[in-house]
């Protein structure tokens, strides 16, 4: 199951997520994980914003900045959207279980 982070603020409920789809588009945009601790008043918010895309896409970032101004606990919740945005970039390179149809290769050199 996919990690997710849920919270309501005024009234409506929340989900953060990250997808294949999401990490993609980001990282399109010019996002770049490592940057977080070389430039983490850019990065940080980015990567929160990010967050919002698969859920919640149409969010204006004046919301969303002030979602963040008022979350809690803000070194665990980066800790957090670290661990969520890695999910699917894991997904993307771990080895399918052992099935019928896996295609096996082998290089030439």
């Amino acid at each position: 199951m996919a990690k997710q982070l849920n919270f309501t603020y005024d009234g409506k409920d929340y989900t953060l997520e990250f997808t294949r789809r999401t990490v993609a588009e980001m990282e399109k945009k010019g996002f770049i994980a490592s940057d977080i601790t070389e430039k983490p008043m850019t990065t940080l918010p980015a990567l929160f914003a990010g967050a919002f895309l698969a859920h919640h896409r149409f969010v204006k970032e004046d919301i969303i900045n002030d979602i963040y101004s008022k979350l809690t606990k803000k070194e665990d919740l980066i800790g957090k959207l670290a661990e969520m945005y890695n999910e699917p970039i894991l997904a993307l390179v771990e080895e399918p279980e052992k099935a019928e149809g896996n295609l096996d290769w082998t290089a030439t050199w």
